[in-house]
């Protein structure tokens, strides 16, 4: 990827000015926008971004005192906070720069200037204004949950999987990762990241199902201050975060009916704007996306759009469920047993053979995240240095509390929220009308109730 020259917007009302400083800021690499007025620069503005503004305080209707320039600025600097502006004044008005700096001018040129100094103080504000937003991303991505990218993989099935990730993790084509609920999607999505050009740049994962329909936009786009009611600072959306990285999509068939033509847009041409903005952004990513659900079924049912699945799926990754990889589930119960030993300081915990023969003939119906729980349960629980079947206790749990009459009002609640996710295989949405509740106040139930550890949460 090219990274492109960064843009000025130049405002001065002399045409032979702009033009000059339109070839020096070209001599030295840096591109530019003229505008001839104030309000030609705010109209700038509001379609594109700029690494920096260099404006003069005096313009046709006023040539002495300022005030057009400092109004000007004022704009700006509600308009676009992080954008660094230097201002341009007459030789001499000295007190006019300091004003202006006291205003938020991020530095001043006196005309008529000096080449070199006004190349130097450009690149100088460009190069701090880019520090500052490396450092916000930076902060915003450690906001941000990493998973791991752990394989065990000894199963045939698996391994066809990890040769086809192999193959297709260079290229930058969109990836559609299907499988049941606690398959390992996720980590998926991390390898085909972590084998990409793209591995040096972010990897941003979301979860579409946990996204209210009413925030969508300022969660994956982003908002500007006033934006709405509660919006005192900008947000910088998903989308912003991944440039030139990678997009993990999880839960895609989530998105509400209402903002897939917003998503497809962005995957179609790479714009967006934030929310509160009509000032048009442009991304570079590779999106990744995963779903338990059925999408083509979801398509001929009119809740998913067939354009927006064929932009999603370019090439498909399908992950058997642990039932169908035998020979992956004691290799995957060691490593999640001595992982949460450690984490729990038992480190001379293992498995007996009562245990392994338990292990390998259970259904596994929560799949790999029901079995990594399973082990962390049993490391917390084991009286001695052995895990055996006893300590497992497969599916006493859930039998004992199908009686309804002996639960408290909590127990029952948690009971029913669990069976109709799942008798709807993990699909949220589906439960969610089941239980005649949106699927946000289920995202709440399964957290009050700590479900999500028994993979109900739609992580992959």
């Amino acid at each position: 990827m090219t990274k492109p020259d960064p843009t000025v917007l130049l405002a001065d009302d002399q045409a032979d000015v702009r033009e000059a400083l339109r070839l020096l800021l070209k001599s030295d690499g840096l591109a530019s926008v003229a505008a001839d007025g104030p309000g030609a620069a705010l109209e700038s503005l509001r379609k594109r971004e700029f690494a920096c503004a260099l404006i003069d305080l005096n313009y046709t209707r006023d040539t002495t005192s300022g005030e057009e320039g400092l109004e000007l600025l004022a704009r700006l600097r509600e308009q676009a906070p992080d954008l660094p502006v230097v201002v341009m004044t007459a030789w001499g008005n000295v007190p006019l720069a300091v004003e202006a700096m006291r205003r938020g001018a991020a530095d001043f040129i006196e005309k008529p200037w000096d080449n070199a100094r006004l190349l130097r103080v450009l690149r100088a504000q460009i190069a701090i204004a880019e520090g500052t937003r490396r450092q916000r991303r930076l902060e915003a991505e450690n906001a941000l949950l990493r998973g791991s990218s752990e394989v065990i993989a000894q199963s045939s099935a698996m391994r066809r999987v990890l040769e086809l990730v192999a193959r297709i993790a260079p290229s930058d084509a969109n990836v559609l990762v299907l499988g049941e609920n606690g398959t390992g999607k996720g980590v998926i999505a991390q390898l085909l990241h972590e084998h990409s050009a793209r591995a040096a740049r972010s990897l941003v994962k979301v979860n579409m199902g946990g996204i209210a329909e009413s925030v969508f936009e300022s969660e994956m786009f982003g908002h500007v201050r006033g934006a709405y009611t509660d919006a005192k600072g900008e947000r910088i959306g998903r989308f912003e975060l991944a440039d030139g990285g990678t997009l993990f999509l999880d839960e895609v068939g989530n998105v509400p009916a209402a903002q897939q033509p917003k998503l497809l847009r962005v995957l179609e041409d790479g714009e967006f704007e934030r929310l509160g903005s009509s000032r048009t952004q442009k991304v570079d990513v590779r999106l990744v996306s995963a779903t338990n659900a059925d999408l083509d079924a979801d398509v001929a049912a009119g809740r998913f759009r067939k354009d927006l699945l064929y932009r999603l799926n370019t090439l498909e990754v399908r992950l058997p469920p642990l039932r169908e990889r035998g020979e992956d589930i004691l290799p995957l119960a060691r490593a999640f047993l001595a992982r949460s030993a450690q984490r729990y300081g038992r480190d001379d915990l293992r498995l007996a053979a009562s245990a392994e023969r338990a292990l390998l003939a259970w259904a596994w119906p929560g799949n790999v995240r029901e079995l990594q729980h399973l082990m962390e349960r049993a490391a917390l629980l084991a009286e001695r240095d052995q895990v055996d079947a006893a300590t497992l206790n497969f599916g006493v749990a859930a039998q004992a509390s199908a009686d309804l009459d002996g639960m408290t009002l909590e127990q029952a609640e948690a009971w029913l929220v669990a069976r109709a996710v799942e008798r709807h295989e993990g699909n949220l949405q589906r439960a969610a009308e089941a239980l005649g509740i949106t699927r946000q106040s289920l995202y709440r139930r399964l957290e009050k109730h700590d479900l999500r550890a028994a993979g109900t949460d739609g992580e992959n």
